[in-house]
């Protein structure tokens, strides 16, 4: 499967760093074609400016920087976004990152008539998200209604194929986590698939950035 992944944290020696090294092995044991885009060591610029809004109400071309992005959006057969979750959201390069790269005649179509936006992904068959949480599952889940998940597996998984799957990994409380704290112990995820059950922890001694 050709498979484009996407992970933004700007510590390299993070926890989140290391489920994104654990997410790109697991894919090409398994014999994966895997693009891997690090968007804050890549320094993605997130900022939109007005002359690129503008041009999505017309046929005008993409910035040249974000052609390697659109390639493999377009390559790909499936997508994993790797990310810390802060403020019930993505970091807001991640963000950036849809915002410009998502655009009209990408991800989607916009009819002339201005009917409802059309599908333009239809090549991405699969949509995988690994995050972590400082808050506990009950207050994403119950109080906020789970709203990261909702825009990429609701919102953005929308524009790409009909028949696609999805897997979501969660680890949350990762600020009471023994493991933030140097300590090994068994991850404990909300998974609805088993792909990447087996997503490491720290080892001890390591260093406790989200």
């Amino acid at each position: 499967m050709k498979v484009t992944v996407v992970y933004a944290h700007p510590a390299q020696d993070s926890y989140m760093a290391s489920l994104h090294r654990r997410v790109l092995g697991v894919l090409k044991a398994r014999g994966d074609e895997v693009v891997d885009f690090d968007l804050y060591a890549m320094k993605f610029d997130p900022v939109m400016q007005v002359e690129e809004l503008k041009g999505h109400a017309g046929p005008s071309p993409a910035p040249a920087e974000l052609r390697v992005y659109i390639d493999a959006l377009q390559w790909a057969e499936a997508c994993v976004f790797c990310f810390p979750t802060w403020w019930s959201g993505m970091p807001a390069v991640l963000k950036g990152y849809f915002d410009r790269v998502w655009r009209p005649g990408v991800a989607f179509d916009l009819p002339t008539d201005g009917g409802m936006i059309k599908p333009a992904l239809l090549n991405i068959r699969r949509m995988g998200v690994v995050t972590t949480f400082g808050s506990p599952w009950w207050y994403t889940r119950l109080y906020m209604q789970d709203p990261g998940r909702k825009v990429l597996l609701r919102g953005l998984k929308s524009m790409c194929g009909r028949t696609e799957k999805h897997l979501y990994l969660a680890k949350y409380s990762w600020n009471a986590s023994p493991t933030r704290n140097g300590k090994s112990s068994p991850a404990r995820w909300s998974s609805g698939s088993s792909d990447f059950d087996r997503l490491p922890d720290l080892p001890a001694g390591s260093p406790i950035a989200v």
